[in-house]
C-alpha cells in the first residue's frame, strides 16, 4: 500500500521512449506508477509497479487495475501512451495494419479508460491523459498516416466526451498531440528529413511531452484541453 496521499498514475506502453520518460518524470514528482507494456521488466524502484500485457485485451485491463489497487490502494492518474503508427499509403494498407491500429488505439484506450474511470468515480476525482497527433488535424502529402488519424482523431473527440460527461464528478480528461518526437519508433537518420514537419525545424524530445503531461497534471482547472507539443505544425507550414 502507498504512503498515505502518494498519488498513482498508470501509464501505458511504458517500456521505452515517452512511456518510460513519463514514468520517470511522474516519480520525480513523488508519485508512484504502475508501468504497463506488452513487454516490461520488473522495476528496483519499490514505488514502481509494472504489469504485462497487451492493452487490447479485456482481460489486460483488469489485471493492471487491480495490481494497481492490491499494491498502491488508488488511481489518480491514467496515461494512454500504448500506441501504434503505421505510416503508409491508403491504398496499401492491409487489414491487418487496420486491425491493430484500431486494437491498440482504440480498444485499448477505450478498456483500460472504462475500467479506471470505474475506480475513479468511487473516490471523486481522476484525471485522463491521451495521447494524439497533430497529423489529425494537419496533414501533410509526404507523410500519409490515415490510421494514425483515424483512430488518433477518435481520442481527440472522447477526450471531449469524457471532459464533458465527468466535469461534475472530479474526473478531467486532456490529450497531447504530438509532431514527431525522438524515441525508438524512427531511426535516427530519418529525424533530419521529419523535423522539415515542423515550423520550429526540429523535432521534439520525450522530455517536451513529459513535461506537457506534467503541466495538465497540474493544473486543476483545466479539462477537455488538446496540448499541440508539435514545435508550430499545427498551426500551418
Amino acid at each position: 500500500m502507498s504512503e498515505t496521499g502518494q498519488r498513482v498514475a498508470v501509464i501505458t506502453g511504458a517500456s521505452q521512449g515517452i512511456g518510460a520518460g513519463l514514468v520517470a518524470g511522474y516519480r520525480a514528482q513523488g508519485w508512484a506508477v504502475v508501468a504497463n507494456s506488452l513487454k516490461i521488466k520488473p522495476a528496483d524502484d519499490p514505488a514502481v509497479l509494472t504489469v504485462e500485457g497487451d492493452v487490447s485485451k479485456p482481460a489486460t485491463a483488469g489485471r493492471i487495475v487491480g495490481a494497481a489497487l492490491k499494491r498502491f490502494g488508488r488511481i489518480d492518474t491514467l496515461v494512454n501512451n500504448a500506441g501504434v503508427f503505421i505510416g503508409k499509403p491508403f491504398t496499401n494498407y492491409t487489414m491487418e495494419d487496420y486491425q491493430l491500429a484500431v486494437a491498440v488505439n482504440l480498444t485499448g484506450f477505450f478498456l483500460m479508460t472504462q475500467r479506471v474511470i470505474t475506480e475513479m468515480l468511487k473516490s471523486g476525482s481522476g484525471h485522463i491523459v491521451n495521447i494524439s497527433t497533430t497529423m489529425v488535424e494537419h496533414a501533410h502529402a509526404t507523410s500519409p498516416a490515415l490510421l494514425a488519424s483515424l483512430t488518433k482523431g477518435g481520442l481527440v473527440a472522447a477526450t471531449k466526451s469524457l471532459a464533458v460527461e465527468y466535469a461534475s464528478r472530479g474526473i478531467r480528461a486532456n490529450a497531447v498531440s504530438l509532431g514527431v518526437i525522438e524515441t525508438p519508433l524512427n531511426p535516427p537518420e530519418a529525424f533530419t528529413a521529419l523535423a522539415k514537419l515542423h515550423p520550429m525545424g526540429h523535432v521534439g524530445q520525450v522530455s517536451d511531452v513529459v513535461q506537457g503531461i506534467l503541466y495538465l497534471e497540474s493544473a486543476p482547472f483545466v479539462t477537455g484541453e488538446i496540448l499541440h507539443i508539435d514545435g508550430g505544425q499545427s498551426a500551418g507550414s
